[in-house]
């Protein structure tokens, strides 16, 4: 069911204004994509708020100011969604430890230490029902 700011899942009403607005994008376009409801809010959650986290001060004013999303709009298909049904990696690079799902372009996120990489690394394999495969400092995988 595609979603607008005045339609939402009710998992979406304590969400600050613009991260429910990137949400509910990412979601419309997860369903669009062949993903179930279930699935799609959670994951396009936990993206909006991700998003939200990294985004400039003028990339956020810029995006609530943005046309609401709607039951409509058109999704670009290059949005990467295959992404969401690989594995997430925990392994040290550059002096730290990388938390990066498998085939993605860059890391989600970097840590000092690997505990707090491999938490990371849960958080997101959880939300897409995948798994976390961590290596060694010196890359082996470990089991």
């Amino acid at each position: 069911m595609p979603w607008n700011l005045d339609d939402y899942p009710a998992s979406m009403k304590n969400l600050d204004q613009v991260v429910r607005k990137k949400a509910i994008d990412i979601a419309n376009a997860l369903v669009e994509e062949g993903y179930d409801d279930d699935r799609a809010i959670p994951i396009a959650t936990s993206q909006a708020k991700e998003w939200a986290d990294d985004a400039s001060k003028e990339e956020l004013k810029s995006y609530k100011h943005a046309e609401q999303p709607s039951e409509n709009d058109e999704h670009d298909s290059s949005a990467r969604a295959e992404l969401l049904d690989n594995d997430v990696l925990v392994y040290f690079e550059d002096d730290e430890w990388k938390v990066r799902t498998k085939e993605a372009k860059r890391p989600d996120s970097t840590h000092e230490k690997k505990n707090d990489a491999v938490e990371r690394a849960k958080e997101i394999a959880d939300n897409k029902d995948t798994n976390v495969i961590r290596f060694t400092k010196d890359g082996e995988r470990q089991d």
